[in-house]
């Protein structure tokens, strides 16, 4: 009788799988790398802002450190209430309507040129995007100089040359030749916006247009501008976050005289002329919260046009 062996029966496997980390944990391991930009952004755009906020509640002057009290919201009623202030943000709506619906003209002009396929394109579009490129203060020193100068301006020169009058631009016409310097520097970024709206247009569809028959003007009114309704808005809502927290062109052209002045250079003037600290960051607060109101709107655009570029893909 032969005895019958048997293979051991391995053990099962009781060794318990691994756990995963959670959502919350795993969210939490890919914004880590951006935790130290996050800080660094707070520290220096948070932080002022909230001692500004804090300062604005105070009669405070900086030539008499001592005597400051708290005032609660009188600050504010007084920015609200002042009439050399009311008149500075009639200035800025002035300054900002003007000077965006004018580069928006000219920028979709010069889009609808540059769209167009000729020969020396690229170089058209990098002089023409230069403007954009210059230093603010120094685009206004090269306006205030070299083209207003009465006496040696390139364009009382060409006025000379065909025998027109000399006038004084900064004098005669403030905050026109305020708005013509910024015009001049905003109208490439608009021209950049609504450049990249005309090339994502649907070519098949302008082709099929054109095979019905459709003239130039048609196919712009009809598919064209529908089309660039989102880029206008875009460019208009950053535009204006930008022209109404302009201070470079006003203090550099005119020194906020001839009623050029806008509430930047306003509040400037409360702060390092007057002195007042809690007025003025009463006001600087007021534009902080204006030009967040434009940005919400700006991000909400941005947001849209992202939805519908990926809902074309």
């Amino acid at each position: 009788m032969t005895a019958t062996t048997t293979a051991p029966v391995a053990a099962p496997d009781v060794r318990t799988p691994a756990r995963r980390p959670s959502p919350r944990l795993r969210a939490w391991a890919t914004r880590a790398p951006l935790l130290p930009a996050l800080v660094f952004m707070i520290a220096v755009t948070q932080l002022p802002f909230v001692a500004t906020l804090v300062i604005s509640f105070f009669d405070w002057n900086s030539l008499y450190p001592d005597a400051r009290s708290f005032t609660g919201l009188a600050n504010y009623g007084e920015v609200l209430s002042d009439a050399d202030l009311r008149k500075s943000v009639w200035t800025t709506v002035l300054l900002t309507v003007a000077v965006v619906l004018a580069s928006l003209i000219l920028g979709l002009a010069l889009a609808l040129l540059l769209d167009r396929r000729f020969r020396g394109r690229g170089l058209v579009r990098t002089l023409l995007i230069a403007p954009f490129l210059v230093v603010p203060v120094a685009a206004a020193l090269l306006w205030k100089h070299v083209l207003y100068n009465p006496e040696y301006g390139l364009l009382n020169g060409l006025l000379h040359y065909v025998g027109g009058p000399q006038p004084d631009w900064i004098s005669d016409t403030p905050l026109l030749a305020v708005e013509a310097s910024l015009v001049w520097q905003w109208t490439p970024f608009m021209m950049l916006i609504l450049l990249a709206g005309l090339q994502s247009r649907d070519q098949q569809q302008i082709e099929a247009a054109r095979v019905d028959g459709a003239s130039d003007w048609q196919i712009f009114r009809h598919l064209t501008l529908p089309h660039l309704r989102r880029y206008l808005e875009l460019g208009a809502l950053l535009g204006s976050i930008y022209i109404v927290q302009n201070f470079d062109a006003v203090f550099t052209l005119t020194s906020g005289g001839l009623g050029t002045a806008n509430l930047p250079y306003t509040v400037y003037q409360s702060f390092y002329q007057a002195h007042e600290n809690g007025l003025a960051s009463a006001a600087g607060v007021l534009v902080v919260i204006g030009s967040i109101i434009i940005a919400t709107f700006a991000l909400r655009v941005v947001s849209s046009l992202f939805r519908e570029e990926v809902s074309r893909a």
